[in-house]
C-alpha cells in the first residue's frame, strides 16, 4: 500500500484489478476536494460505472445519477447526471493534466463541475487552465490502465467501492 501520508485527503479507489490511491490536492482545490469527500462518504461512488473511457486519452466515471447499477444504469444516459447538490466553480490551477491527475469533468460551462470526474492516462497539457485537477493517484495506475475502453464500453468498470482513507 502506498505510503499515505494524509489519510484524510487520501481516496481509496477499490477496482476490479485492485486499489488505486489517489491524493486529493485541498490546497489547489478546495471546493472540488471537499465535494469528492462528502459523496464519498455517503457512498454515492460505490458500483458507479466509467461511462466514458478513450484509450490513450482518459477514463471518465463519478454519474451518480445515472451510472449506478443499482438505480436506474443506463448507458445511454450516463454521463449526462450529477449529484443533487449545487455545482462547483472552477477551480483552475497551475497543477497540469499529468498521467495519473484527477480532473473535474463538467459541461461547456466552467463552473458547472458536479461529481464527475475523469483520470488521465497519459499527459493531457492541452486541458491545463481549461479543467479542474483536483488529485493524483500515487499507487495503481496499472489497475486504471486495464479500465474497459469505450463511449460508453459494451460492459463497463465500476469503482466497485470508493473510501476516504482516514475512514477506513
Amino acid at each position: 500500500m502506498a505510503d499515505i501520508k494524509d489519510p484524510e485527503n487520501t481516496i481509496i479507489m477499490t477496482l476490479k484489478d485492485g486499489d488505486v490511491i489517489i491524493q486529493l490536492l485541498p490546497d489547489i482545490a478546495p471546493k472540488h476536494v471537499a465535494r469528492m469527500k462528502e459523496l464519498v462518504r455517503a457512498g454515492a461512488y460505490d458500483n458507479v460505472a466509467f461511462h466514458r473511457v478513450i484509450d490513450g486519452f482518459m477514463a471518465q466515471t463519478g454519474d451518480v445519477e445515472h451510472a449506478n447499477m443499482e438505480k436506474d444504469y443506463n448507458p445511454g444516459r450516463a454521463g449526462t447526471g450529477g449529484s443533487d447538490m449545487p455545482d462547483v466553480p472552477a477551480e483552475f490551477g497551475k497543477v497540469p493534466h499529468a498521467r495519473g491527475s484527477i480532473g473535474a469533468a463538467r459541461s461547456a460551462n466552467p463552473n458547472s463541475a458536479n461529481s464527475q470526474f475523469f483520470i488521465n492516462f497519459k499527459d493531457n497539457d492541452f486541458l491545463n487552465g481549461q479543467y479542474t485537477v483536483y488529485g493524483q493517484v500515487i499507487e495503481g495506475m496499472a489497475h486504471v490502465d486495464k479500465i474497459a475502453k469505450g463511449e460508453p464500453p459494451r460492459n463497463p468498470d465500476r469503482m466497485i467501492s470508493v473510501k476516504v482513507a482516514a475512514d477506513v
